[in-house]
């Protein structure tokens, strides 16, 4: 039963005449016929009965019409909803993102797709790092933006900008005189860390692990806008991606530049490279690469 045969029994079945139906379809009568015809051979009888004067349904054809008409609808609904999906007129995305990145750049990217895509349902999973990577290895997001993992097996990375650690201070810190900052000056002062397995925290112990030692902390969180508000309260100084900056101010800390060492990390777009991306994810692909990714350099 095919969806060319249905369309053909039921313009005949409306019309009660073939060559109405025939003018309706665009089809020559042999065509119509054979169209018939294979449909009831397919189902095992006779759905219409054709004389020289008219034709009628049989009551077996008379039953598949309401059949025939919600099959076709559903076929009709799935074909145009495809295509609006392959047209980015219609769709869904689900994405995860690490905090630093989802409450500070993701915004503007976000707006850039609505304006080209209004119709894209979108769902944010605000997620820490660790996170991130795990739904996109469980396959429940499609797209997870973060800092680039460590083991990269089934999963690809596409960097979008590398990000350089900054001091976080308080505004009324005498740190805040200098234009930039040490490690050692700043690990001088209590020091607020995120909470392990945060990737920041890793991230701080690698790097400053042969050099410090033992990262010396005096306060945990799970919440990068904890580490920020108890900076800004004097409680101590802090660390944290330089992409956090404007968070961080908007707190009422203060941030300056890190060095020796200075500590950064590609962050990027992190995808399952066993499955391909769904058209309105490539599209989020494309608008994240514009918006954030550095224009390659000209020969």
């Amino acid at each position: 039963m095919t969806v060319k045969q249905l369309r053909a029994f039921l313009a005949v079945a409306r019309t009660l005449s073939f060559t109405q139906a025939c003018s309706e379809l665009h089809l020559s009568q042999p065509a119509l016929s054979l169209a018939i015809k294979g449909l009831e051979e397919s189902l095992g009888g006779r759905l219409l009965i054709r004389t020289t004067r008219r034709v009628k349904l049989t009551p077996e054809g008379d039953s598949l019409v309401p059949l025939a008409k919600r099959l076709l609808a559903d076929w009709d609904n799935a074909e145009e909803m495809l295509r609006q999906r392959f047209t980015l007129q219609l769709g869904r995305l689900s994405l995860a993102a690490m905090p630093s990145f989802a409450g500070n750049l993701l915004p503007s990217a976000l707006m850039a797709f609505r304006r080209q895509y209004p119709r894209i349902n979108i769902t944010v999973h605000d997620v820490i790092n660790e996170q991130v990577i795990d739904m996109v290895r469980q396959r429940r997001v499609e797209l997870g933006i973060a800092f680039e993992p460590e083991a990269t097996d089934n999963l690809d990375f596409s960097p979008l900008f590398h990000d350089r650690f900054v001091a976080v201070v308080p505004p009324d810190s005498p740190l805040v005189q200098h234009d930039s900052l040490d490690w050692d000056t700043l690990m001088g002062w209590d020091f607020i860390a995120l909470q392990r397995p945060s990737m920041v925290r890793r991230l701080l112990e690698q790097q400053l692990g042969p050099r410090q030692g033992a990262l010396r902390v005096a306060f945990e969180t799970h919440q990068l806008a904890s580490v920020g508000r108890m900076v800004a309260s004097g409680l101590g100084v802090s660390a944290v991606p330089s992409l956090c900056i404007n968070q961080m101010q908007e707190i009422g800390a203060v941030c300056r530049p890190l060095t020796a060492p200075a500590i950064e990390r590609a962050v990027g777009v992190i995808t399952w490279n066993r499955q391909e991306l769904s058209i309105a994810a490539q599209a989020m692909v494309a608008v994240l690469t514009a918006t954030f990714a550095p224009p390659s350099a000209s020969g």
